[in-house]
């Protein structure tokens, strides 16, 4: 059979027109002879070459010849549709001419012979066939940019055809060639032989390129027509009234890119290779499509071409993705909510990048107002389904490391040797909560430094970063205090004789915090002691309960009968207690404690013999049950909320507490009475002198304290409040302002610091019995003319000191007197 031109020659979307003289028409059915000439010619910038071939009774086509889908399977998709008989015979060597400076190529082609069936009646989708026209027939490609004319000398009679065996498609219905075909590159292209038969020819009818708006089927390297797709889901790219060749380069005049706003036109346009001024083709434009959609910003994508003499201009229609929901990566702290939220701006809307970037800077600031000062957000990928990936680095604790310094910060001493701590590590990381794996919050480590100073074993702490914030060191620096004091002494005194005495106090017993102290005076005519063990009780460990024991056997001057209350033999009042307590503390949650005790005490008035006394030189009662002596049970419950920075050397925060005890008729002289007092106190600091203040130890505060109390029942008079003295209002001797039933008292403090361990306190004291004088048995305070109430103000010293803060204070009343006080630790 022979190969009609116009299926032959189309060049996938270019138009073929076939004109034959009406001279010829007779001649149609006389085959090419062995002396034909194809001629092709083509005025195509790329394609500027002028071909002439001279096969004897088949068609090579030469190497250096670039021509579009030069495959056997392309051809064969460009025959008419009618069914064939296809024999494969084989091919004898032939050689591609060098007429295009192309080297000389040797190949041995498949050949297949094609016997024709009867004619058939081409399908309606496919494009008209076309008879082959008669020698000297001219075939004219309209491509503004290429023309080919063929020119045939007398046909042979008869024409065999060599194609694969494969599906015959009409032209505008290209058959990808099968998988397993092997795909011969551009400089080494097949050779085919085509033996014709003859066949009737008739006139042809122009045939132009597929109306639908796809891609040209011409093939070239790729194995498709469209750009390859990146995803799955990548939508096929359209290319809309193309009449391009695949591979053909052309001058590209202008580019535009429509359907989405100017951000993400300027994002797509810097990834096109299509720009004006240089050329592209059909294969760079549909490559073009799948890069703009790889950036995820479009959902699909689409291309048309308006040609001219001097080039193309390419229009991109685009679509922008909508944005519908966020899926997070790597997150444990960040929410889905938290995320959406800040994102919200975005969702249901159409993609933008430049917000994007702001929820991306929003999250980073997010993890910086929370604490998370080694997380961060990394990326943020858009997807053509709607969904936002973010994905964040959340900074763990690859390690956490104790590392004992002194007062100055120093890791070795004066010897060059490394600080030992005498607190087991073990105690220390139960007082930290941040453990290894954890995100890193400044919150926590904050917490975990709050909890080092309750423990009140550490005058300093602080924390350093190690590693960067993909592998993070959290190193605890931890200066101990003086937490083990032991004193020896002796002496004379009228009440004791000669006597010796030893006090042994350690804060860190055995090194886990667990606290022992105790005092012993051995004299000539008394044995007094106290002792006291105390678990305390941790928030790091708020199953485990705190408890205390103490015991002790006291004697002194007493507080309420003081040097103006008097004996009838002229005697002070001595005052001497001996009992045991116990105590029980837990946490109530919130941050509140609760703590139960149990005591008993047994308190007896005495002369400077020793011998027990009931009244003073003016009758008053000394004791509740009129004997001198009395014996008190009492059940207390204290709550305690207490977020001090530091309980020995507070700069912040705040303490509460309220407490009750009430007395069990147990005994001689016991009584029924409920005590009730409270006491707040705040601590504020600030920077006054010193405003780029960073050093704890210097740190200027503010100090207020309130407290008050009253006894409701029987009240033993040695049992009243007693107002004045170091503790009270500042100025007054102990119990000098008052002694009531009831009482309140408020203070004020500056504390400033003056050189290294120096500091000095600004103050002002107030307290009132609330007129209750009157209402303690023997009314010691109305009969001694005490004021009731008052105010102090003066100045003081601090010196931290191994033994804890020394204090002196010289005050100054409201009733005109005076006076420098001496004692150990802060007031409040």
């Amino acid at each position: 059979m022979r190969l009609p031109l116009a299926a032959a020659c189309s060049l996938g979307a270019l138009t073929v027109c076939h004109s034959a003289p009406p001279a010829q028409a007779a001649t149609a059915k006389t085959a090419p002879t062995a002396d034909q000439n194809w001629v092709i010619q083509t005025e195509s910038p790329t394609l500027a070459n002028t071909v002439t071939t001279t096969p004897p009774e088949m068609l090579t086509q030469p190497e250096s010849m670039a021509l579009p889908e030069s495959t056997p399977q392309a051809l064969a998709a460009r025959l008419p549709a009618s069914p064939a008989s296809i024999t494969e015979t084989p091919a004898t060597p032939i050689t591609s001419p060098t007429n295009y400076g192309a080297a000389a190529l040797t190949t041995t082609p498949r050949r297949l012979t094609a016997t024709p069936s009867p004619t058939t009646t081409p399908s309606s989708t496919t494009a008209k066939q076309a008879t082959p026209p008669p020698p000297s027939a001219a075939i004219t490609i309209s491509e503004p940019t290429a023309q080919i004319v063929a020119q045939q000398s007398t046909p042979k009679p008869s024409e065999k055809l060599v194609r694969p065996k494969s599906a015959i498609a009409p032209p505008s219905q290209p058959v990808d060639p099968p998988a397993d075909a092997v795909k011969p590159s551009r400089l080494n292209l097949p050779n085919f032989v085509i033996e014709t038969n003859p066949v009737s020819q008739t006139p042809t009818t122009p045939v132009t390129s597929p109306s639908e708006n796809i891609a040209p089927p011409i093939a070239n390297d790729n194995t498709n027509n469209i750009a390859p797709a990146i995803k799955p889901t990548t939508p096929t790219p359209t290319g809309q009234n193309s009449s391009l060749a695949a591979d053909l380069a052309v001058q590209v005049l202008d580019v535009k890119i429509t359907g989405v706003d100017p951000e993400i036109q300027k994002i797509l346009r810097d990834r096109l290779a299509t720009r004006p001024g240089r050329q592209s083709s059909l294969n760079q434009i549909n490559q073009d499509i799948a890069t703009m959609l790889s950036t995820e910003l479009i959902g699909s994508a689409s291309f048309t071409t308006a040609i001219s003499d001097n080039g193309i201009s390419v229009t991109f229609q685009a679509t922008p993705v909508t944005v519908q929901n966020i899926q997070l990566r790597n997150a444990k702290v960040l929410t889905t909510a938290v995320a959406s939220e800040i994102f919200k701006d975005q969702l249901g809307q159409a993609i933008q990048p430049s917000k994007l970037d702001q929820g991306v800077r929003a999250i980073n600031q997010w993890y910086l107002d929370n604490g998370y000062s080694l997380s961060r957000a990394i990326d943020v990928e858009p997807n053509r389904n709607g969904s936002l990936k973010l994905t964040v680095k959340e900074g763990t604790i690859d390690e956490l490391k104790i590392r004992f310094v002194d007062e100055f910060g120093r890791t070795v001493d004066d010897d060059g040797k490394a600080i030992q701590g005498k607190t087991k590590e073990s105690f220390i990381r139960r007082e930290i909560k941040s453990k290894q794996g954890d995100i890193f919050q400044v919150s926590r480590i904050q917490a975990d430094l709050k909890n080092l100073y309750q423990t009140g074993l550490f005058i300093n702490a602080g924390v350093t970063l190690e590693g960067d914030a993909d592998k993070t060191s959290v190193v605890y620096n931890i200066a101990e205090g003086a937490n083990r004091q032991a004193n020896i002494g002796g002496g004379f005194s009228s009440d004791t004789g000669i006597f010796g005495s030893a006090t042994y106090n350690d804060q860190n017993l055995g090194g886990t915090g667990n606290q022992i102290g105790g005092r012993i005076l051995l004299g000539s005519k008394d044995l007094q002691f106290n002792g006291k063990f105390t678990r305390p009780f941790r928030d790091s460990d708020p199953s485990r309960w705190g408890y205390s024991i103490n015991a002790f056997r006291e004697r002194g001057i007493s507080r309420v009968f003081d040097d103006d209350i008097l004996l009838a033999n002229g005697d002070q009042v001595r005052e001497g207690k001996i009992g045991a307590g116990i105590g029980l503390t837990k946490s109530l949650g919130n941050n509140w404690n609760g703590t139960i005790d149990l005591g008993y005490t047994r308190t007896s008035q005495r002369d400077g013999s020793g011998n027990v006394v009931q009244f003073d030189n003016a009758g008053n009662p000394l004791s509740l049950s009129g004997r001198g002596i009395d014996d008190q049970v009492t059940l207390g419950f204290t709550a305690g909320f207490d977020q001090v920075d530091n309980p020995s050397n507070p700069k912040s925060g705040s303490r509460l507490q309220l407490s009750t005890e009430q007395g069990l008729p147990i005994g001689t002289g016991s009584s029924a009475a409920n005590k009730l007092s409270a006491n707040f106190t705040q601590y504020v600091p600030v920077n006054i002198f010193n405003k780029n203040q960073q050093n704890r130890d210097t740190q200027e505060v503010f100090a207020f304290n309130v407290q008050g109390g009253t006894t409701i029942g029987a009240l033993a008079p040695y049992k009243a409040f007693t107002l004045g003295g170091v503790d009270s209002v500042r100025g007054y001797g102990q119990g000098e302002l008052g002694i009531g039933r009831s009482y309140i008292q408020a203070s004020a403090e500056y504390r400033f610091p003056l050189i290294s361990s120096l500091g000095g306190t600004v103050f002002a004291d107030f307290a009132s019995d609330l007129g209750s004088a009157s209402l303690v048995p023997g009314a010691p305070g109305q009969d001694r003319n005490r004021p009731g109430s008052g105010f102090g103000v003066g100045a003081g010293i601090r010196y931290n000191s191994p033994l804890g803060i020394l204090r002196a204070d010289w005050g100054f009343t409201d009733s005109g007197t005076n006076r420098v006080q001496f004692t150990i630790g802060e007031k409040f």
